[in-house]
């Protein structure tokens, strides 16, 4: 097959954040495929330029074989008009550009959200080259942003629902990470359309080795801060237990929330507290395995009704460590595994009490607990496993438009 995947925001292991075409790709191309992915290089969430395009609009690059198509698109900051132009430019680009490049054909084409706009350019170029149109749900825009406040009523709200509903009716087939969105998305199309493809974790990455031995007990966080992470919630616990002086606390990632953070660390003090930038995805395993105890929290959000499917969660649950799982959505990874530790979000005393009752565990318990939320891992969320279960489908849609 040859396939084309066209995500605004997909990354590579040396950039921060979630590389779930390129793991997908990776695994695809050893089965004999071949994968090209249509992505931006200007990154969401640190809000900089990846790639030197000098007076290029786009860039070719080959990375372990996949072929990346960058896109060059204008800086912005936050999520207000500079981030629609962003997506704006990507996709009327991506119209642009790909007839121009004289590639062999694809034989079917994913177009992913987060934004509906990507997937409305590869629906377009399914339409030229004559293929399969694969929609792939990652955020439920507008919903998600319905959830997070905007009337249901603004005008760019509107625009994007009648757009969603258009892209639905018109997919072949419609994947999503989020394993309950089908309850959504069954309100406008039928549900045999629809398959759920978790986010996964790349094992060979993310390898298991008991913690060599050390000073500190160090409970960590790596990945996004936002909003929705709450990580106030960790410091006011690390404030809690500063007299504790063998347990350390460690943030790593780049949000909009940072500041914030460190400022409620040098107010308060916390001197079991280290705030530290973000790292590549391929360096993310040292911190995992300098960890006793990884915490994971998200905000209680309607946002959540539909699952969570978070890179960071199985990363962590590949290491083998004892995670602490603090959010209210509707899947719970880690209660499924029967290991680790289950709580309600943002509630500071349970948290603490939580990292206590792990703290006083023996070392043979906290690897007990460890190895087997990496069995669960293996066993469910391999990329080899899901890409196994992408690959069949989409050979199914391509015998099925062909026949």
């Amino acid at each position: 097959m040859n396939i084309w995947i066209f995500n605004h925001h997909d990354l590579t292991p040396d950039m921060s954040g979630g590389t779930r075409h390129y793991d997908f790709a990776k695994e695809l191309i050893k089965r004999g495929h071949k994968v090209t992915i249509i992505a931006s290089s200007f990154h969401y969430s640190k809000y900089q330029e990846m790639k030197e395009y000098s007076d290029k609009e786009y860039l070719l690059e080959s990375i372990d074989d996949i072929n990346f198509i960058w896109i060059k698109t204008p800086a912005y900051f936050g999520n207000g008009i500079g981030r629609v132009i962003n997506m704006l430019f990507y996709t009327f680009k991506v119209l642009k550009i790909m007839p121009r490049l004289n590639l062999s054909n694809p034989d079917i084409i994913i177009g992913s959200s987060v934004h509906l706009f990507a997937v409305w350019a590869a629906y377009k170029l399914s339409c030229r080259y004559k293929t399969p149109f694969i929609m792939e749900v990652r955020d439920l825009w507008p919903q998600t942003l319905i959830d997070m406040g905007i009337s249901k009523w603004h005008p760019f709200i509107l625009l994007l629902g009648r757009l969603e509903r258009y892209l639905y009716k018109k997919a072949d087939k419609i994947i999503s990470n989020l394993p309950y969105s089908h309850d959504y998305i069954g309100q406008f199309v039928e549900r045999e359309k629809f398959i759920w493809i978790s986010n996964g974790v790349d094992l060979s990455n993310i390898k298991y080795t008991p913690k060599e031995q050390s000073e500190k007990f160090v409970i960590s966080y790596a990945g996004a801060i936002g909003v929705a992470n709450n990580l106030q919630t960790l410091l006011h616990a690390a404030k809690e237990l500063k007299d504790k002086e063998d347990i350390y606390f460690r943030i790593v990632g780049e949000g909009a929330e940072k500041e914030k953070l460190k400022k409620f660390v040098k107010e308060n003090n916390l001197q079991n507290v280290s705030i530290e930038n973000s790292v590549p995805k391929s360096d993310v395993s040292k911190i995992l395995q300098n960890s006793d105890v990884l915490y994971f929290n998200l905000k209680d959000s309607p946002v959540f009704n539909y699952g969570i499917s978070s890179n960071k969660l199985f990363d962590y649950m590949a290491s083998g460590r004892v995670v602490i799982f603090s959010t209210n959505a509707k899947n719970n990874p880690i209660k499924d595994a029967n290991a680790g530790y289950s709580i309600a979000p943002d509630d500071v005393e349970q948290l603490e009490k939580t990292i206590l009752e792990i703290y006083n565990l023996t070392d043979e318990e906290r690897i007990k607990i460890g190895e087997k939320i990496r069995a669960y891992a293996e066993e469910n969320y391999s990329i080899e496993i899901l890409t196994h279960k992408l690959e069949k489908l989409l050979k199914e849609e391509i015998k099925k438009f062909n026949a």
